[in-house]
């Protein structure tokens, strides 16, 4: 019997299916709300993206700011040891991929990341460079790779101030509550624009708030 679907496992994957509501390029999430299921969040697969994070935080700050997934696939932005942290989880394979910035002193901060999509890698995986930001300012960099499958084949929706369900990372452990601070909103950007003066990004984003 002839297969119905001769695509590959990696092919299907790639499929862009159906959304609720049109894309976008920008999309803004708010903290204490629930998780954004996968099928109306950003999707980040396969492109270039950017994370902005409008926070207002202590010394003592801890916690999520961003989180999607799962600890067998997933991404997440956060604050531990008053460091910047952003971690890619590639389908659960150790290690994970950690970027982290520099001690971050008190007040209001543009927080945020961006992954420059680059090529295809040997399984159809995305392969760029991640760069971490803190006041429009580089503070960390280096390569990466991302899945092509969504996050919630294994995982959970998207989530602002806390992680839902199993932990992006092993540097957290959920819910990851942020403290010590305020989070007005994240902003995800899915843009061919450049990364550039993200403080004013973040308050042009939330500028309506």
């Amino acid at each position: 019997m002839l297969p119905l679907d001769d695509r590959t496992p990696v092919e299907l994957l790639a499929i862009q299916r159906p959304q609720f509501e049109p894309p976008r390029t920008r999309y803004l999430y708010y903290p204490d709300t629930a998780p954004v299921p996968e099928g109306v969040a950003v999707n980040i697969r396969g492109r270039s993206y950017k994370i902005i994070a409008d926070v207002d935080m202590t010394k003592a700050a801890q916690g999520v700011l961003f989180a999607h997934g799962s600890r067998f696939g997933g991404h997440a932005l956060f604050i531990k040891d008053n460091k910047l942290h952003y971690v890619y989880n590639f389908l659960g394979i150790k290690p994970e991929q950690v970027f982290v910035s520099g001690p971050l002193p008190e007040g209001k901060h543009a927080l945020g990341m961006e992954f420059i999509w680059e090529k295809k890698g040997d399984h159809g995986e995305s392969l760029g460079t991640t760069i971490l930001y803190v006041d429009g300012k580089e503070a960390a960099k280096g390569p990466m790779r991302a899945q092509i499958g969504k996050f919630t084949l294994a995982g959970d929706g998207l989530c602002v101030g806390f992680d839902s369900g199993d932990n992006v990372s092993d540097l957290y452990q959920n819910p990851g509550r942020f403290t010590g601070g305020t989070i007005k909103g994240v902003a995800v950007d899915v843009s061919e624009e450049k990364y550039v003066d993200l403080d004013k990004e973040a308050q042009a984003a939330f500028a309506t708030d």
